[in-house]
């Protein structure tokens, strides 16, 4: 194992998510180097010592790839033919999973998804705690190998990540609805209110806390949206459908003057709203989880999984393997107050499983 000083990685991509992910892992003690399409980009981030070189050293153990989505699967296949090391590890960070996971079936690549961001662009815009606090997607296959699954979710959890684990279709699926349709409703009232403008230029002098709060996505980098959105076609288009069913439901209670069933629909969003889960966690409020594995194809996938569909959040992973290497354990750090109920499911799915509080 490549002790903390020692580890190298190297970043395709140099953009706002690509360079912030260079400061992060760099900010752990890693040495990155790091490329883009863009030579200037390149030539800059070296400038500014986000990255040392532009070419992968011999020693890289990890190759982030964070290109616009539509190229990935391409890139990520020619790093994994370069690639000599068997304990070297690709991932991407690409709003769409199921095509490019698809497209590269390699123990050594596991697609991610950082669901953090900002209305700012590029190189210039990046920072090295973007991710601390972040949902990071990973989505394992039957091909992942449990080792390298553990020692990305560890890289990702130095970086202040909270990364769950989910398969690249549920990821598409869920994703629409919590980024990409955000982006075009935001997208549309932007377009809306500037239309509007043109008639009524104190509009959007007008625009207070909601309004900005509602359309702040909409600053975001266009360039990277249309990959996104048509990778992702049927997800998206799904969900506006049911977005405008929703609205159509509400315009039709304000025709009709049913108050009392525009007011339930704001409470419910309301009290939905404030219960989003929160991010932070302490020590003492972990309990862990022994789970025997053995050496079958998509044995971590399952276990992993399993906890997201759960909202499980699984804040550290190790494997233990076993003596005579057909077997093994999985050591998860769980929240103590959901720790039982897992046991209970991963019981039941036919695993043994030893919780430790």
């Amino acid at each position: 194992m490549t002790s903390p000083s020692e580890r190298r990685a190297h970043v395709v991509g140099l953009g706002l998510i690509g360079a912030s992910i260079a400061r992060s892992l760099a900010g752990t003690g890693w040495i990155v180097t790091g490329s883009d399409r863009d030579v200037a980009v390149t030539d800059r981030a070296i400038e500014l010592s986000i990255v040392v070189g532009s070419e992968p050293a011999p020693a890289t153990t990890l190759v982030v790839i964070a290109t616009p989505a539509g190229i990935v699967a391409e890139l990520a296949r020619a790093v994994l033919e370069r690639l000599d090391d068997p304990e070297a590890i690709v991932t991407d960070v690409a709003g769409v999973k199921s095509a490019i996971v698809a497209a590269v079936s390699d123990p050594r690549f596991i697609g991610g998804h950082p669901m953090a961001g900002s209305e700012q662009r590029g190189l210039g815009a990046s920072r090295d705690d973007l991710f601390r606090g972040c949902t990071w997607v990973l989505t394992p296959t039957a091909v992942t190998e449990p080792g390298h699954y553990s020692r990305l979710h560890g890289y990702l959890r130095e970086l202040g990540a909270n990364v769950v684990a989910i398969t690249a279709e549920d990821h598409d699926r869920l994703v629409a609805l919590a980024s990409h349709v955000p982006h075009l409703v935001a997208g549309a009232l932007m377009n809306e209110a500037s239309v509007a403008a043109e008639q009524d230029a104190v509009l959007l002098q007008l625009a207070a806390g909601g309004f900005r709060d509602m359309t702040r996505i909409a600053a975001g980098d266009p360039s990277i949206w249309p990959d996104v959105l048509f990778e992702n076609r049927d997800a998206v288009t799904k969900t506006l459908r049911s977005l405008e069913e929703r609205l159509a439901t509400i315009r039709a209670a304000l025709d009709d003057g049913r108050r009392d069933e525009v007011a339930t629909k704001l409470a419910t969003a309301s009290l939905a709203r404030r219960q989003l889960p929160g991010r932070a966690l302490s020590a003492d409020r972990l309990a862990y989880l022994r789970v025997a594995v053995s050496d079958r194809p998509g044995e971590l996938a399952t276990v992993t999984v399993a906890a997201s569909d759960m909202a499980v959040n699984i804040f550290d992973i190790e494997i233990a393997h076993g003596i005579e290497g057909v077997s093994g354990t999985l050591l998860l750090a769980v929240d103590a107050d959901h720790a039982a109920r897992f046991q209970d499911t991963l019981v039941a799915m036919g695993f043994s499983v030893t919780l430790e509080r």
